[in-house]
């Protein structure tokens, strides 16, 4: 446990229960002690902890996520962080991400919409390509979207926006 960090994140208002203010890297490597297990990954999602949230994604095996448990995962995602951690490691590497990722930015709900900005920016950035009618979707619900965001969301549309013009030049 990291008191500071931890009395810190309590301070600021996380919606936890509990808060460790354990870093990433810490669990990572926590993570890697333990074989990928649906059922465990399943079981620390299902806590109100923030450490617990975390290591639920880097446990969950790729290949038993499906776009519905992401569905469900997304309607309990609590904070930006837990967001960015989730579809950097996990949603973001599936073969339906994108299919997915373009269903939430379409929505009105904030946090699809980041969930789906973040895992864009996540496969352009590792050097997915889009066709030209997922281009100028993406484009059109950024420019929609950018001015009545909020600073996770704006920053998550920037950097979609940014690795996709990063791939034009």
């Amino acid at each position: 446990m990291n008191g500071i960090l931890s009395a810190q994140m309590r301070q600021a208002g996380m919606p936890y229960k509990l808060v460790f203010g354990v870093e990433l890297p810490r669990l990572q490597a926590i993570a890697a002690e333990f074989p990928c297990n649906r059922e465990l990954a399943q079981a620390l999602w299902n806590e109100n902890i923030r450490e617990c949230k975390i290591l639920a994604s880097l446990l969950m095996p790729h290949d038993e996520m499906c776009p519905e448990i992401a569905d469900i995962w997304v309607d309990e995602m609590p904070t930006a962080e837990i967001a960015q951690i989730c579809t950097m490691h996990l949603l973001s590497q599936e073969a339906w991400s994108a299919e997915l990722a373009f269903q939430w930015i379409a929505t009105n709900d904030t946090m699809r919409q980041l969930c789906g900005f973040l895992i864009l920016a996540r496969m352009l950035q590792q050097g997915a390509e889009l066709n030209e009618r997922a281009e100028l979707e993406l484009r059109d619900q950024a420019e929609a979207l950018l001015d009545k965001s909020n600073l996770h969301l704006k920053k998550a549309i920037q950097a979609t926006l940014g690795r996709l013009n990063q791939q034009k030049l």
